[in-house]
C-alpha cells in the first residue's frame, strides 16, 4: 500500500497509524499549490478532491478522508489495538472523537491558513477553537490519551491538528492537559519517527 502524504498536513495522523501498528507501506508526497507528485503524476487523477491523505491499496482502489483511512487501517491489524473493535462502545466512543476532531478541530483550524481569510473571521475562528480546545482539555483531565490509558488513532489525529498550533497562532497555554497531551505522545518513538520521515523533526 502507498500512501500520499503532505509534510505536516492532516495526512500526518495515517502515517503515525501505519508506523504504530507497524505496517509495511510506501510514501509519496504530494505538492498541494501544484496538485503534482514527487514523481511527477497529476494529483487529481489520484484523488479527484486534490487533498491528502490517499491511501492507495494493492488492489487498487484508494481510501480518502483521514479517519476512514485510520479505522480501515486499525482493522487490518488488529492486535495492534489502534482502533477498537467493531461493534463495541469504545469504538463508538472512537469515532465520536474523530466526529469532533475533523468537524470542530480540523475545520476550525483550515482558514487560519490561508492569507486571504479576513482578519475579523481569524479572530473569530480562534475563539471558536478555545471553546472547542476547552473541551477536550476537560476531558484529558487525569488520562494518558483520549480513550483512556492506551494511545489509538484519535490521539493520532488530535496530535496532527493540534501541532498546527505553532503555525496558526493558537495558544494552547491555557490548556495544560492538552500540552501535557502533546508532548506525550511526541514522545512515542513511532511518532517521532514519523515526524523524522516527514522531515518535521531532525535526527
Amino acid at each position: 500500500m502507498k500512501l500520499y502524504y503532505s509534510p505536516g498536513a492532516c495526512s500526518l495522523s495515517p502515517h503515525i497509524v501505519l508506523n504504530e501498528a507497524g505496517f509495511n507501506y510506501e510514501v509519496e508526497k504530494v505538492d498541494l499549490a501544484s496538485k503534482k507528485t514527487e514523481k511527477g503524476a497529476d494529483f487529481f487523477a489520484i484523488n479527484p478532491k486534490g487533498y491528502v491523505p490517499v491511501l492507495a491499496l494493492d488492489d487498487g482502489q484508494i481510501i480518502t478522508e483521514g479517519p476512514a483511512i485510520v479505522q480501515y487501517l486499525g482493522d487490518q491489524k488488529p492486535a495492534s489495538g489502534i482502533v477498537p473493535k467493531a461493534g463495541t462502545m469504545e469504538r463508538v466512543r472512537e469515532q465520536e472523537w474523530l466526529n469532533f476532531i475533523t468537524s470542530e478541530l480540523h475545520k476550525s483550524y483550515s482558514p487560519l491558513f490561508r492569507p486571504t481569510t479576513p482578519d475579523e473571521y481569524k479572530k473569530l475562528a480562534r475563539e471558536y477553537l478555545a471553546k472547542r480546545l476547552a473541551i477536550l482539555d476537560k476531558h484529558l483531565a487525569g488520562k494518558q490519551y483520549i480513550l483512556g490509558d492506551k494511545f489509538s488513532a484519535v490521539d493520532a489525529y488530535a496530535f496532527t491538528v493540534l501541532r498546527w498550533s505553532q503555525y496558526t497562532n493558537v495558544d494552547l497555554s491555557p490548556f495544560p492537559n492538552i500540552k501535557a497531551f502533546m508532548e506525550r505522545v511526541a514522545a512515542r518513538p513511532k511518532v517521532q519517527e514519523t515526524l523524522k520521515q516527514e522531515g518535521l523533526q531532525k535526527g
